[in-house]
């Protein structure tokens, strides 16, 4: 039974309990200011075990977590590797997005994080960054985002080679 005084955390439960109980994706989470965005198992299986939102909007922009590009398994760590690992990314981003019906064309920001002597890529940073690059323009064409690549020692994720997250200008239909 409600108390008096608590139907606004009452409402507030109900609906993040449904959410949470939905099983189809994109999975929308409400939250203050906005709500977390779930566009699959894999970034369901992250929110519940590493406990970060994969997606969040807040206001007019959506905040997209780093995604580390990294190979699976045996996958291969030369350069054309990296470069299919690197397409994957901007897949999985790309269903982000949609989710949120937007597209490249909305990132206003980039950051890279990126590993020059990863074990996850076998090359030079020269090499790493151009193929990097070179994927980043076949999903993003001009005009091109704000960026910041910045160099590190290591990622979360093993064999990381570069960490990617955007910002997204998403602005919400007027109210009417």
């Amino acid at each position: 039974m409600l108390k008096p005084g608590r139907p606004a955390f009452a409402l507030a439960l109900a609906v993040a309990s449904t959410a949470l109980a939905q099983t189809t994706y994109p999975k929308i989470i409400p939250a203050p200011g906005g709500h977390v965005v779930i566009t699959n198992a894999a970034a369901q299986k992250a929110y519940d075990e590493i406990r970060f939102a994969p997606a969040r909007r807040a206001g007019d922009f959506l905040h997209i977590s780093g995604l580390v590009i990294a190979p699976y398994g045996a996958e291969g760590r030369d350069v054309d590797s990296f470069k299919a690992h690197t397409r994957r990314a901007f897949r999985f981003l790309d269903a982000t997005l949609k989710a949120e019906g937007l597209t490249f064309a909305d990132v206003v920001m980039i950051n890279t994080f990126h590993v020059w002597n990863a074990p996850g890529f076998k090359g030079t940073r020269d090499q790493q960054f151009e193929a990097f690059s070179a994927v980043k323009d076949e999903f993003m064409p001009p005009p091109h985002p704000a960026w910041t690549a910045v160099g590190t020692t290591e990622l979360l994720g093993d064999n990381g080679v570069v960490e990617m997250q955007m910002i997204v200008y998403a602005p919400r239909p007027a109210a009417r």
